[in-house]
């Protein structure tokens, strides 16, 4: 066969198999009428004559009953077929038919996760028995060690009492495991092996023994990436949700700490936890979370921040409701202070909520530095806020607007570096704005050996080249480094998504109204802050409204003057600390007690005096 034959053979269509056209559809059924007709004369048929709203209403006010009347007919033969999953509810004593279902829920052998274990419990006389788990998230060397090898060669049962219950003799003696609970619902046994448990059947039993064998491959407690600090502690939340609630714990060594389970998704769930502290939350707080937790109906929750979607007050808000964090340092305080703590699933971020603008601005940091070094350092944080916020727009608003300003040099000198410049000022930061995103959003998905590289060289690369070519002015560039930099001082990622978004804002309203519309722009973000609260808590209390609350707010207070939890969280105890948190004076370093009793002998010496002159 000659290579032209070959070639041709290979263009060559079989018809056969595409005589029938591929379609979503079920067989028999057509698509809906407001497919395209193909025709001879499409115009003539897709052309259609105008109607009259009374007809329009009227011809949907009957499909409408139309379609009522077929449901209804639907449902009321569902129920008399008796269409409804005619699985078990419990389960059977039958051993065989136990094992059945189970191929059956987790259509085995296609499913190749799930395995079944047939043993015989070394008994007088056998029990036969088989142990299901799921493989990738079951510990083997637990099932070997701890349900397995007790069962098959350990175990002794002697079955001559009447009345001996084999299930409670397996579980009360031969497995040695920490946590074995009895289902008797399949509901209650697959969520157990889905969730890594191993589930014990043994003949004639209707009831499942639920052994914990969790264990799958997961990255063990490491330095957090996102809230990094010179002083405090360097561990962070993992993908393990018993791993990280059991941080914030090992903080919080108090009976008071209160975690709550429940679970997410009807398709496969979720575990949710909710941590908070009795005595100290306030009480609808609680409710109102766990309210709107179980309110979710999905079919799966991804992460903490689908969940943060799903319960924020605002959903379409720019700044976050709630505060995200990997740090179990920061949990436990907000803990201590009246807040409310959820995990989920295998998350490494945990929501703190209810949360408000100052939060978003502050650090872990803060509380471990003397209180005129982290004031300075806050200070620093809120000039960057407003720097990343503003500065692009007054550089369009004094460039365009206000020249009169600044002084006269800085005025010629802008002129004079803007003269090559083609393009206006707000395409210039438009465009040096939008290299500085491409920049930083390549930083982040490229890898990490490359990452920083990329960043700070096409940077530098692309300020510079743009400058010789005349595109941008130099002192843009250096506006928009300064703003950069001030964005990445913002401790909370999502609070700096905000900011960024709301930065381009001003940017247009300073290109059209100058600086009295960055004036109405600002007022108008206030007044919507104002506005907004994060499950019931305004989010700019308690400046507004005004509580008098403990000197943590903009600036950071000594420590031994915080004596209160927020006001506006409304907990049950507001008392954080003692007035006087240092039992000596710091003059004398004498202790309270020895003062006391000085000031006792010497009202003691007074009154004798007194009684010696009136003798």
């Amino acid at each position: 066969m000659s290579v032209w034959s070959k070639f041709k053979r290979l263009l060559t269509v079989d018809d056969s198999i595409m005589d029938e056209e591929f379609s979503l559809l079920p067989p028999g059924e057509e698509d809906d009428e407001d497919t395209p007709v193909e025709s001879e004369h499409p115009a003539k048929i897709r052309t259609k004559k105008p109607r009259k709203l009374e007809d329009l209403k009227k011809d949907h006010g009957q499909q409408n009953k139309q379609n009522g009347e077929e449901s209804g007919k639907r449902d009321s033969g569902n129920k008399e077929s008796g269409t409804k999953d005619s699985r078990p509810e419990h389960v059977l004593r039958s051993l065989e038919e136990n094992k059945k279902l189970v191929e059956q829920f987790f259509c085995l052998p296609k499913n190749k996760d799930v395995v079944i274990r047939e043993f015989i419990v070394n008994s007088q006389p056998v029990i036969n028995a088989f142990a299901v788990f799921m493989e990738g998230i079951s510990d083997k060397k637990t099932i070997n060690t701890h349900v397995l090898e007790p069962l098959m060669l350990l175990a002794g049962i002697s079955r001559e009492k009447k009345g001996d219950d084999p299930l409670q003799r397996v579980k009360e003696r031969l497995l040695p495991g920490n946590q074995i609970v009895e289902r008797d619902k399949w509901k209650d046994v697959l969520a157990g092996i889905l969730g890594g448990s191993t589930a014990v059947f043994i003949e004639n039993e209707d009831k499942v023994l639920i052994v914990e064998t969790k264990g799958w491959e997961q990255r063990g407690v490491g330095e957090t990436k996102t809230e990094t600090v010179v002083r405090g502690p360097h561990d962070a939340f993992t993908e393990n949700l018993r791993a990280n609630t059991g941080l914030v714990r090992a903080r919080l060594r108090t009976e008071k700490l209160i975690t709550e389970m429940m679970q997410v998704g009807e398709l496969a769930p979720t575990d949710v936890a909710v941590m908070y502290l009795e005595g100290i939350v306030n009480p609808k707080l609680v409710q109102e979370v766990k309210r709107r937790i179980k309110a979710i109906k999905v079919d799966f929750l991804q992460d903490s921040g689908t969940l943060e979607q799903f319960i924020e007050d605002p959903p379409n808000a720019l700044i976050p409701k709630m505060m995200a964090t990997e740090r179990p340092d920061r949990v436990a305080a907000s803990l201590s202070e009246g807040f409310v703590a959820v995990f989920v699933g295998q998350s490494p971020y945990v929501l703190i909520l209810p949360t408000v603008i100052w939060s978003l601005l502050h650090t872990a940091e803060d509380a471990f530095l003397r209180f005129p070094f982290g004031s300075f350092i806050r200070i620093i944080r809120f000039a960057s806020f407003l720097m990343a916020l503003l500065l692009p727009a007054f550089y369009i608003a004094v460039t365009n607007f206000h020249p009169e300003m600044i002084p006269t040099d800085l005025m010629l000198a802008i002129a004079a570096a803007r003269e090559r410049v083609p393009f206006p000022v707000v395409l210039e930061v438009l465009l040096m704005e939008l290299s500085l995103e491409l920049i930083r959003e390549a930083g982040i998905r490229i890898p990490n050996v490359i990452g920083p590289t990329i960043g700070i060289v096409g940077a530098l690369i692309l300020g510079q080249a743009a400058v010789q070519a005349g595109i941008i002015s130099p002192l843009l560039v250096i506006v928009v480094a300064v703003t950069a930099l001030a964005a990445f001082t913002l401790p909370n990622y999502n609070f700096s998504f905000a900011i960024r978004t709301l930065r381009f804002l001003f940017i247009f309203i300073a290109a059209v109204w100058g600086f009295y519309g960055i004036t109405l722009g600002i007022m108008v973000v206030i007044m919507h802050w104002a506005t907004m609260k994060s499950f019931g808590v305004p989010m700019l209390s308690p400046v507004a409204p005004f509580k008098p609350s403990s000197p943590d707010i903009i600036l950071r207070g000594p420590v031994y003057m915080q004596e209160k939890r927020p006001r506006s969280l409304r907990p049950q105890d507001t008392k954080r600390q003692h007035h006087f948190t240092r039992p000596w004076d710091p003059t004398t370093h004498d202790s309270q007690e020895a003062q006391a009793q000085r000031q006792n002998k010497t009202v003691g010496s007074q009154s004798d005096r007194g009684g010696e002159q009136l003798d």
